[in-house]
């Protein structure tokens, strides 16, 4: 998918200001201009005018990209979240080496290994590079560490203009061994299957920079939507132009799609996740648009039921279903001119595989024919059989658009006409 220059309507009248007043500090940040400090926010409407049809693609793409696009494909490509991981034995010998997570997910050689098990255990149409969507943050000024009970832990959280001194732009060169393992990846699958990178949205690192690290209530950053606005639209913004940074950083490293995962925006009621969430996931799909048009890219949001049309508005080329969405009628909301990803429950890796089977069969044939991922509705749970997710990709491959999901058939099995 092709899109023009938004430089030429980010500065419209039709987009919104959002202002506050200016400091020496939002100077040094970058975030004010000569009548006070304003984030530029495009609105949905004049996003989506704006985009251009797609442009003539190569057919050697990997089948996962294709599909990402809209584009006619067999079968739908399949990948999971968190496939590398401690579900699988190799990993956890690994692991009992190396048992730092940070270790794994920073040193390049590790990360190669690690991104490539499944790969080489399964052979899923997409290899995600391991990693994590903290890892960029000590790269624009935020240290954090992860701890084996509490998880990731920041031990400054930002929750004042002060806090805010600590942030610059992101230094690329503190994540080459991102680079350098996605370039590496690249070479080891070629044109086999999609490469694959991810970032966390504004929202999401925000939240885990808030609230000092995981939290079940998020009462620091929700509450700072009100009593410091300012502090945190300036902490988003900053974080909408790293993360861009580090999507094109990726992209140009060998990474053929991107998923931006909003993990915690689904803990926002929606009016509030239209305020604070959505236009900075915008700016970054608009500032990659402009230097890597053809890259599609996926947004993913845990709990996203009350906010698939939201989603659309974003301009993403994918929207990632979770498993508490009927993947039917995702497909009837959504409609059929944006590709959907998803969404069997996780849970079912543990069933029969007759049932695992019929599961994967019945969401392919409610996604419809043209524009969908075969996924998971979240990430592979640990203690998950191996032997399951090899069936899992095994059945992906044995499905036929043309075959056993004609859509004769497809019509006998659904209510959903494709």
């Amino acid at each position: 998918m092709v899109f023009p220059a938004l430089s030429s309507f980010r500065t419209s009248s039709s987009c919104c200001s959002i202002s506050w007043s200016s400091s020496s500090l939002f100077d040094k940040l970058g975030f004010s201009s000569k009548n006070g400090t304003q984030i530029r926010v495009c609105t949905e409407t004049n996003f989506r005018k704006n985009m251009l049809p797609r442009a003539s693609l190569s057919s050697s793409d990997p089948l996962l990209v294709k599909a990402a696009r809209g584009e006619q494909v067999s079968r739908p490509p399949a990948w999971m979240m968190r496939q590398a991981g401690r579900y699988m034995a190799v990993y956890r010998k690994l692991a009992e080496k190396h048992p730092y997570f940070r270790e794994r997910s920073e040193k390049t050689d590790l990360i190669v290994e690690i991104s490539l098990q499944p790969w080489k255990a399964f052979r899923p149409d997409g290899v995600i590079i391991f990693s994590d969507i903290l890892t960029p943050l000590p790269a624009f000024g935020v240290p954090f560490d992860i701890e084996e009970v509490r998880g990731p832990v920041i031990q400054s959280p930002i929750r004042s203009e002060e806090g805010l001194k600590t942030l610059h732009p992101i230094d690329l060169d503190k994540l080459h061994f991102v680079g350098e393992s996605l370039r590496i990846l690249r070479q080891e699958v070629g044109e086999q299957a999609a490469v694959l990178g991810f970032v966390g949205a504004p929202w999401t690192i925000a939240t885990y920079i808030v609230e000092g690290g995981t939290t079940r209530t998020y009462t620091n950053i929700k509450s700072m939507c009100h009593t410091a606005p300012h502090v945190l639209r300036a902490l988003l913004s900053h974080l909408t132009q790293a993360i861009s940074d580090y999507v094109i950083f990726q992209i140009e490293s060998g990474a053929h799609c991107i998923q931006i995962f909003d993990s915690w925006g689904g803990q926002l009621p929606p009016d509030m996740w239209e305020k604070w969430s959505k236009p900075y996931i915008m700016e970054i799909v608009g500032k990659v648009r402009e230097k890597c048009p053809q890259t599609p890219l996926v947004l993913y949001i845990n709990g996203n039921g009350g906010f698939l049309e939201r989603m659309k508005g974003t301009g993403v080329d994918v929207i990632g279903l979770d498993w508490t969405v009927d993947m039917a009628d995702g497909r009837r909301r959504l409609g059929n001119d944006i590709s959907i990803q998803g969404n069997v429950d996780p849970a079912y890796l543990f069933s029969a595989l007759p049932a695992l089977t019929d599961e994967i069969q019945r969401v392919v044939r409610c996604a419809g024919q043209r524009g969908h991922i075969l996924n998971l509705g979240h990430g592979v749970l640990v203690g998950t059989p191996e032997e399951a997710v090899a069936h899992f990709f095994d059945v992906a491959r044995s499905l036929n658009y043309d075959n056993n999901l004609s859509e004769d058939h497809v019509r006998n099995k659904t209510e959903v006409v494709v």
